[in-house]
């Protein structure tokens, strides 16, 4: 963003804030990239002085300059940290997380191919919430249900509980939201640190999923991790397989979000976003434990309760694009594409946001040793074999990889 406004010629002042910002992050990667002021922002009521500051005649050059001066002074600081241990690629490959396939057969699902469920009882998908986030996301933090007897916070907890509790049970009641998923179950096998998924009925090709390895320096015995290690090679000749999934409770939502925003009802209306995220996510949560003990059924004998359940005690992973294990949002192209989400009213914007808003998607992965892990700084020489590959210009894998560069683009 600043690369651009810096492109078309602005000149006003460009404010950073949010949860996944920080001080260091803005001086390093985005004040160089524009030649006017920028200014990181903590929280929404820090921005009121900082906008003052800057639009006072006389408290402006003296604040920018302030500012500036403690940019230069981040960057040197980041700088001399010294250059990332990173690995080249061929060396992380060759430090890659070993199975054994020829002692192991991966399970087969029970059924292949796309499984909508749409109008889902919402009812059943609220037994699967976790309740954690819902607080975080009104800065009440800590893990529920202990932080309703918390000593600072608790009983702000045990209110917002209640009025969050009340809400559920109209929307509910009411069938305020609609809740649709669709699931696919596809053979698929590793080639290299790609993916690719095959049409259950002529085996023909359907997706290459393009997966990135770890390349920081690792302890003796701790592999490089890459999410194609959990899948038998094409080359074992073992079949496995790998699935998707799409699931939203955000639809019909913007009707009852507008009536509560008309009446200048804004807690309400926040109220009911926040809640229709959770249900997303606990529909996600529902699907998978479908899949586990049915759908796939390599879980058929499951016992776990919803806490073992967000603690992920549960054997295999579901990680999202977009998220450490697979950090290039495009994957979602594909992924809405097999599974035609937009047949259950799901839809991806231009950056690859998913609308509706509260809304999940992701991969199943079925093996034992199959684990989360963050891929963290890349090589370029990784994310010129990754947009060879992907069969895109470096430049775009860079952009669409910008966190993840373990260098200067």
């Amino acid at each position: 963003m600043a690369k651009e406004m810096a492109r078309q010629g602005f000149d006003i002042p460009l404010l950073i804030g949010g949860a996944t910002t920080s001080k260091v992050h803005t001086a390093v990667k985005i004040s160089p990239n524009y030649g006017h002021p920028v200014v990181y922002v903590p929280d929404a009521s820090r921005a009121v002085g900082v906008c003052s500051n800057l639009l006072s005649e006389d408290l402006s050059a003296p604040f920018v300059q302030k500012v500036a001066e403690e940019y230069d002074n981040i960057r040197t600081i980041h700088a001399n940290k010294g250059k990332l241990d990173l690995l080249k690629l061929a060396d992380a490959r060759a430090n890659a997380f070993a199975v054994d396939w020829a002692a192991y057969t991966p399970p087969r699902p029970r059924q292949l191919g796309v499984m909508r469920f749409e109008h889902y009882p919402l009812a059943e998908i609220a037994e699967y919430i976790d309740w954690s986030p819902f607080f975080n996301a009104w800065e009440l933090f800590g893990k529920y249900p202990r932080i309703l007897e918390d000593e600072v916070v608790g009983e702000s907890a045990r209110s917002l509980f209640a009025e969050g509790q009340a809400m559920l049970a109209q929307m509910i009641a009411g069938d305020w939201v609609q809740a649709n998923g669709v699931i696919g179950l596809f053979p698929a096998n590793s080639v290299g640190d790609d993916i690719e998924l095959y049409d259950p009925a002529s085996g023909d090709k359907l997706m290459a999923m393009h997966c990135l390895r770890q390349q920081n320096r690792k302890a003796e015995g701790k592999p490089n991790w890459c999410l194609s290690d959990f899948v038998a090679p094409k080359a074992s000749g073992k079949a496995d397989y790998v699935g998707l999934f799409a699931v939203t409770a955000g639809l019909n939502i913007d009707p009852h979000v507008k009536r509560f925003e008309d009446a200048n009802d804004d807690y309400s209306a926040i109220m009911v976003k926040a809640l229709a995220d959770r249900l997303a996510e606990a529909f996600a949560e529902l699907m998978h434990t479908k899949v586990r003990r049915e759908l796939w059924g390599y879980a058929e004998g499951e016992q776990l309760d919803n806490e073992a359940m967000i603690e992920e005690r549960y054997q295999g992973i579901r990680p999202a694009p977009g998220y450490p294990a697979c950090p290039d949002h495009t994957t979602k192209t594909d992924l809405f594409r097999l599974l035609d989400a937009e047949g259950i009213g799901m839809e991806l914007t231009e950056g690859y946001a998913m609308l509706p808003t509260a809304a999940v998607s992701g991969l199943y992965f079925s093996h034992p040793q199959s684990q989360y892990f963050a891929v963290g700084k890349l090589e370029k020489d990784q994310v010129e074999d990754y947009a060879a590959r992907r069969g895109v210009r470096v430049e775009q894998a860079e952009r669409d990889l910008a966190p993840n560069l373990g260098y200067n683009a």
